[in-house]
């Protein structure tokens, strides 16, 4: 991929994959006779398209952080360097059937599930034609399967045990997901909803995405156990995997999923991976002095995507056909910020916060689109 001087992480700048780290990358998947049968399954098809949204997942935040440089919005909340965490994640599960409630980082899950690309940009700008009609840039689209996140992330986990207790009453063999960071499981409510999913024996799915920071506090000093533990005070079977390497999570993930669709109760999935960046893009300088430069630079070798490319390489994939899928994926990516800037000018007024005339699609009736003056 690409690399942007402007907007990727300097650790990402000049970055050659680390020969044992792409063996190790290898050697993870054929170790593990289970995730290696889902993933062969896969086809060239399959691994194309999980390369093409690990792109796509980037350049949406890479096109939000040029916005920040230009001053079209303020600040952006991105996932550079989780985007396999996202993405390994909802290839795994049946779209059009299963449902997910991203966090903010995990924008490239609302792409995945079908979210036209030019409303995510749009989310951001708060123009009346947003998914959420300009209240809130966290977005969903429920025709699509996408709960809209909660900023209260520990939230996220009740709400889809509640969604997951509405499909296994009405029998539906469909699956909830939903992604938790590593503070958000010290959180009351999301003790409460995983402990009633256990016990409920509900058909949900927890990523615990431990990114190893909390805002600005470091996971040694907000949880005394281990990350990697923590299902199982709940009886929740818990698989830990590289959330770097897509192919794992996604055939974590995949059986995860089958688990609970044959009614064997909720999963758990703990994707260890880090955050190449601030809590947001306003807090760039408090991340580096969270974290030493060498915690960066080991997390950088790591790349998501740089690793899955030297993988695919190493597969028998054409360098050619790769940079294929990267300029369509930039093509795209470029036109959606385009489109969303053309509504730039569409603010909600006022008493559209009351959500008068609101449909659960995001589509507002009988509000005028007021240009700014």
């Amino acid at each position: 991929m690409k690399r942007y001087a402007a907007y990727d992480p300097p650790e990402y700048l000049d970055w050659e994959p680390d020969p044992e780290l792409v063996r190790e990358y290898r050697a993870r998947i054929e170790s593990h006779p289970e995730h290696h049968s889902v993933i062969v399954g896969l086809g060239s098809e399959g691994y194309l398209a999980l390369y093409r949204d690990l792109l796509r997942t980037r350049l949406h935040d890479i096109g939000l952080k040029r916005w920040v440089r230009q001053g079209v919005i303020s600040k952006a909340w991105l996932g550079t360097g989780e985007e396999a965490v996202t993405v390994g994640c909802v290839h795994a599960l049946e779209r059009g059937r299963d449902v997910v409630m991203p966090m903010i980082r995990n924008a490239g899950a609302c792409i995945i599930m079908g979210m036209p690309l030019p409303d995510m940009f749009r989310g951001y700008l708060a123009t009346t034609d947003s998914p959420s009609g300009g209240r809130d840039l966290h977005v969903g689209s429920p025709q699509k399967g996408v709960y809209q996140p909660i900023s209260h992330m520990g939230t996220n986990v009740p709400v889809m045990a509640g969604v997951a207790l509405a499909f296994r009453n009405r029998g539906e063999p469909r699956v909830a997901l939903t992604w938790i960071g590593d503070g958000a499981t010290r959180t009351g409510e999301c003790h409460e909803g995983a402990n009633f999913a256990a016990v409920q024996n509900l058909p949900v799915v927890f990523v615990l995405q431990n990114n190893q920071v909390a805002l600005g506090t470091r996971a040694p000093e907000h949880t005394a156990g281990s990350m990697e533990a923590w299902a199982d005070m709940y009886g929740i079977p818990n698989t830990v995997c590289d959330g770097n390497n897509v192919l794992e999570v996604y055939a974590a993930t995949r059986l995860a999923a089958d688990r609970c669709r044959r009614g064997e109760g909720p999963a758990a999935i703990v994707a260890n991976t880090f955050r190449m960046g601030g809590h947001a893009t306003h807090d760039e300088r408090e991340a580096r002095e969270t974290f030493p430069p060498a915690l960066f630079r080991e997390w950088g070798n790591r790349d998501p995507i740089g690793l899955y490319e030297a993988y695919l390489t190493q597969s028998g994939f054409a360098v050619e056909r790769l940079q294929e899928v990267e300029a369509q994926c930039v093509a795209e990516a470029d036109a959606a910020a385009a489109e969303a800037l053309g509504s730039r000018d569409l603010i909600p007024d006022g008493p559209s916060a009351l959500y008068d005339g609101f449909s659960q699609g995001g589509v507002l009736h009988g509000i005028e689109q007021r240009p700014v003056s």
